[in-house]
């Protein structure tokens, strides 16, 4: 389903009621309500409430900025890995501006990364939580920081997207890291990436 021309997937049924301040959190966003699967809240941040539904374009264009965001680690090699991941996405998808965020613990944090996102062009930031679940930094801390970032940066909207959450593509990455591990128990592969090195990857 679509409104205006933002498109959602799984539908969500929006009325003019739906698109609200925030009460006395209102930094210059605003949040949009749809269906809770199994219980869990899901909401969509839209920075700067003075920007239309009908003025956000479908897809990513040359001019948006995409902040991926994760939690942040006192771990330097959990925070490489965000570098990692970020490069892959690029080469992926052929974003023009994609630039990786700590929420908490490491550099770049939000406020550096949308400040650059900006500095090399973004008329708009599209925030996407590298997150599983819905949780307080996702509800909280993330549009929070991201409002407060976009305090220097007048003009420009943002958008903090959904977290991974329930995507069916989850369940193949879950499977595909099963066996490999599984598959290095029993001698037929090398660590992954993410296990390398640790001497995790064994049967206890």
């Amino acid at each position: 389903m679509s409104i205006g021309s933002v498109q959602f997937n799984p539908p969500f049924t929006a009325k003019s009621s739906s698109v609200c301040k925030t009460g006395k959190n209102n930094s210059g966003w605003a949040l949009l309500n749809f269906p809770k699967p199994h219980n869990m809240s899901r909401t969509l941040c839209l920075g700067n409430e003075k920007v239309g539904l009908s003025q956000i374009s479908n897809g990513v264009g040359d001019k948006d900025g995409i902040i991926i965001v994760d939690h942040g680690s006192r771990r330097k090699e959990s925070n490489l890995m965000l570098n990692e991941f970020v490069a892959m996405f690029r080469d992926k998808t052929g974003y023009n501006i994609v630039e990786p965020a700590h929420m908490e613990l490491a550099e770049p944090s939000i406020k550096d990364s949308f400040g650059k996102c900006v500095q090399r062009g973004a008329s708009r930031v599209i925030v996407s939580p590298f997150f599983l679940f819905p949780g307080r930094h996702w509800h909280q801390d993330i549009p929070s920081l991201t409002a407060e970032a976009a305090k220097e940066h007048p003009g420009i909207p943002y958008i903090i997207t959904a977290p991974l959450g329930l995507h069916e593509l989850l369940v193949n990455v879950v499977d595909d890291r099963i066996k490999h591990c599984l598959s290095h128990v029993a001698g037929d592969a090398d660590e992954c990436a993410v296990c390398a090195g640790t001497g995790k990857c064994r049967l206890y």
